[in-house]
């Protein structure tokens, strides 16, 4: 081993035994991004560092594991990306679909994060499939975000409660009434779930994107300047101290 892997392994090693003393997230996102820059500056196809990134998306669950984080979502598609070219999203699909069945054969419990019905039909039926081999044991439970848009699913949420009300036998007053900030978070992809407490994004940029937006409004960021397929260890655990000595407000 080189001074630098040394060196790397002790500072690993110094970071997990000050995390010990604080209560880790226990709902982290993630938005992976950099996977067409690292392959454009490695010289490698596009297609090559979205598998490269998706091997990282396995890397990164099991970190997350083994610091008995319970609750990760994983941006993989957005509504945006719908609207690549027709031979990337095909790479793409059957990527994400691949991944999928990797996470799921890793023990972890899977669960669709954004709107099925834009994605194709066969891959949809894969997904089902697999998603009944999970283990009802499993201690991690991913949220695979896929045709996400945040403003996509608000509008699904208002949507969805408008509609159950409506089937109540409620008028357009009382629809009206009944729509508060619990009764649309009843009604979002995440339902059920806690709010994200840190949401991490790599390759540099500094904006959300639509990113859980609902659901984020009290959580901490940390940006990274890696690109995803270079995201480490280390450096998930260097978010975790950032998160860990900030001081959290709720917007008090």
């Amino acid at each position: 081993m080189g001074d630098d892997g040394l060196l790397y392994r002790v500072y690993e090693r110094r970071l997990l035994r000050e995390l010990e003393r604080f209560e880790l997230p226990q709902h982290l996102g993630v938005i992976v991004d950099g996977n067409r820059r690292w392959a454009k500056e490695a010289g490698e196809t596009t297609e090559h560092g979205h598998r490269v990134g998706a091997a990282k998306i396995l890397e990164f669950l099991s970190w997350c594991d083994g610091l008995d984080i319970p609750l990760v979502t994983v941006w993989m598609l957005s509504t945006d990306n719908l609207r690549r070219p027709p031979e990337e999203l095909t790479a793409l699909y059957e990527i994400i679909g691949t991944t999928i069945e990797g996470i799921i054969e890793a023990g972890y419990c899977v669960r669709l994060t954004g709107n099925a019905e834009a994605l194709p039909e066969a891959m949809r039926a894969d997904i089902s499939r697999a998603q009944q081999r999970i283990s009802p044991e499993s201690q991690l439970t991913v949220n695979v975000a896929i045709g996400y848009g945040g403003r996509e699913e608000i509008v699904d949420a208002v949507q969805e409660l408008v509609r159950d009300l409506a089937a109540q036998g409620l008028d357009g007053e009382s629809i009206a009434a009944a729509v508060s900030i619990d009764s649309i978070a009843e009604h979002l992809y995440t339902r059920g779930q806690p709010d994200p407490d840190l949401i991490i994004r790599t390759s540099g940029e500094q904006r959300l994107s639509g990113f859980l937006l609902w659901q984020s409004v009290h959580s901490e960021y940390w940006f990274c300047e890696t690109y995803w397929p270079g995201f480490r260890r280390i450096d998930l655990l260097r978010a975790l101290r950032n998160f860990c000595l900030r001081e959290r407000r709720f917007g008090a």
